[in-house]
């Protein structure tokens, strides 16, 4: 579904990540996991034309998107949920849905919408309340909402924990596992470690910006060294 290579990418004359390759398949979970500064929201930035891409290739289903606007990433099926949620505090939680599905046909956002209500219950009780007024863990629900009302095939998650109480995280993460089963490909950053491992079917670790080591979640788990340095992040 998604093939990126020798991606390079950074702010001016800083570089971020280097000659970085990867690719996710539908109903895959690619993780990447570092320490602060590693790269890894640099790429998934990158990945939505919000970051300068220096060289390589990022190809959607066959299509290079590179050069194209984050508004034709979008149609091309990809979302992301920023890290901090960065949901807009003086509109309502409908108005908030709406935004992520302005590039959309409106069948697909009205239909996004609905299935966002279906999932998160809490903001179909909510949706005339202004976003500043929910609390952190709505508004993550409501991050992740407004990501899914345009019905991306791969959708981009950054920190998807940080903050949040164990019983948001839980319903949060239950709403990725489905999105799996439904053949959508989930790029994460996550820094609980233990979290990504739990769920992830591949994982990447970037260090300094640069790819340090890859392979599956169980080579992961069954590596006690890297296991051992990787908790130490969390």
């Amino acid at each position: 579904m998604l093939k990126v290579d020798n991606l390079s990418a950074g702010y001016g004359d800083i570089i971020a990540i280097r000659d970085l390759s990867f690719s996710v398949e539908a109903g895959q979970i690619l993780a990447f996991i570092g320490a602060n500064g590693a790269g890894k929201s640099s790429t998934l930035m990158c990945l939505m034309g919000l970051v300068e891409q220096k060289s390589g290739s990022i190809l959607i289903n066959g299509q290079d998107i590179s050069t194209t606007t984050v508004e034709a990433r979008i149609t091309n099926g990809l979302a992301i949920v920023p890290e901090g949620r960065r949901v807009f505090p003086d509109l309502n939680v409908h108005e908030n849905l709406i935004v992520g599905g302005h590039v959309t046909e409106a069948s697909i956002m009205k239909s996004g919408i609905d299935y966002v209500y279906t999932v998160f219950p809490r903001l179909a009780e909510r949706r005339g309340q202004s976003a500043g007024s929910l609390s952190g863990g709505e508004q993550q629900m409501l991050a992740l909402g407004r990501a899914l009302v345009s019905q991306p095939k791969l959708l981009i998650v950054d920190e998807l924990s940080l903050g949040l109480m164990p019983k948001v995280v839980d319903e949060c993460y239950a709403v990725l596992e489905t999105l799996k089963q439904n053949g959508i490909g989930i790029i994460l950053v996550e820094q609980n470690t233990e979290r990504a491992l739990s769920v992830a079917d591949e994982i990447r670790v970037l260090e300094a910006g640069n790819l340090v080591w890859s392979g599956t979640a169980l080579d992961a788990k069954n590596n006690t060294a890297l296991t051992q340095s990787l908790m130490g992040l969390s």
